[in-house]
């Protein structure tokens, strides 16, 4: 599987969409490690069977190494739960929440890597409180606002790119009844 054949399956409509994972399946300002964790882990906080194994698969020819795919499931998983557990204590109108400790466990020590993937689920899930506590982690590490900016955009385009295919997949002739 190739990023192109993945652009292939997109419909004419989604053709902006396609040049757009091309574009940021070439981008350098991440390195090779950190751009394909935040495809996968934006895969897999989307869990859209054909996007997440095309990229899945794209990702590993392109040597992510297997550390790496955990780092990032790892971070999918996570957001899973702390995105809207913090967005719902940010979307509540009583104060109260926002005081008391979440008392939700986050596991070890994470690497940028992690952050960065957890930049782009958090954008996926809309998590503003999430966001702005990845971010200020990613500054504090030394990470620069272009390189954050690509994961938000990795998690932006995967979100299209698979709700796309499941649109397409929802309206094969097997799922529509015809």
């Amino acid at each position: 599987m190739s990023i192109e054949a993945l652009r292939a399956q997109l419909p004419a409509y989604a053709q902006a969409i396609g040049r757009n994972l091309e574009v940021l399946a070439g981008e350098t300002v991440l390195d090779e490690t950190d751009k394909w964790s935040c495809f996968v882990a934006s895969a897999c906080a989307i869990g859209e069977p054909e996007t997440l194994l095309a990229l899945t698969m794209i990702a590993r020819e392109a040597g992510l190494p297997p550390e790496a795919f955990e780092e990032a499931k790892t971070a999918a998983a996570t957001m899973a739960m702390t995105n809207v557990y913090f967005r719902a204590v940010h979307l509540m109108t009583a104060a109260d929440y926002e005081s008391l400790p979440s008392r939700l466990r986050f596991g070890r020590d994470h690497t940028v890597t992690y952050e960065l993937c957890c930049i782009a689920v958090s954008a996926i899930n809309g998590c503003g409180a999430c966001l702005d506590s990845h971010e200020a982690e990613l500054r504090r590490r030394g990470v620069e606002p272009v390189q954050i900016q690509a994961a938000l955009r990795i998690g932006a385009v995967v979100n299209a790119v698979a709700r796309v295919m499941a649109v397409e997949t929802a309206d094969r002739p097997q799922f529509s009844g015809v």
